[in-house]
């Protein structure tokens, strides 16, 4: 009889588990419904390393969640935006798209820069993106990375991509 009152609780302590396990997820999912842009623990904290110094972005991180066009190592390396006229309109045609995409946010901008967050639906995480109109090499740099993780599963490629497409 003490095994069948410790399989019973042991069956109940499971059920418990799971049962609290999916509130807690149900509760998550209802608050990123309800307030997509409140912060969340996987937001992280936004790099101080920022910016432009001496016409360079920072450079990635060892870690796959970085794409830059300034980098040199296949991994991490993508594309400028090609631009036509002056650098402050191309900024300013960015701008556009970048706050027309969900869950982005543009933190800074100047005639030559342009920083934006964007932020992921379910989990939060932010990804910090720079746009630097270099006029000596006539492209954009760009620089997208993830704050938080090892792999962005690509998400940071493909945004510049997504962006490039509405800039041409």
């Amino acid at each position: 009889m003490s095994a069948t009152k410790d399989t019973s609780k042991s069956i109940n302590l499971t059920l418990l588990s799971v049962v609290i396990f999916l509130a807690v997820v149900a509760i998550w999912i209802g608050v990123r419904l309800i307030s997509p842009d409140s912060p969340t623990l996987f937001a992280g904290t936004q790099p101080e390393n920022l910016g432009v110094t001496n016409e360079t972005l920072t450079a990635c991180p060892s870690t796959p969640n970085c794409v830059s066009s300034q980098s040199k190592d296949g991994e991490h390396s993508i594309q400028p935006l090609a631009y036509q006229g002056e650098g402050k309109t191309a900024i300013a045609t960015l701008k556009e798209i970048i706050s027309q995409q969900e869950r982005s946010k543009i933190v800074s901008e100047s005639d030559d820069y342009l920083y934006a967050q964007f932020t992921t639906q379910w989990m939060g995480f932010v990804d910090d993106v720079e746009f630097y109109v270099n006029e000596e090499n006539g492209v954009i740099d760009v620089r997208s990375a993830s704050r938080l993780g090892e792999s962005d599963l690509g998400v940071n490629r493909e945004r510049i991509e997504t962006i490039r497409q509405a800039f041409q």
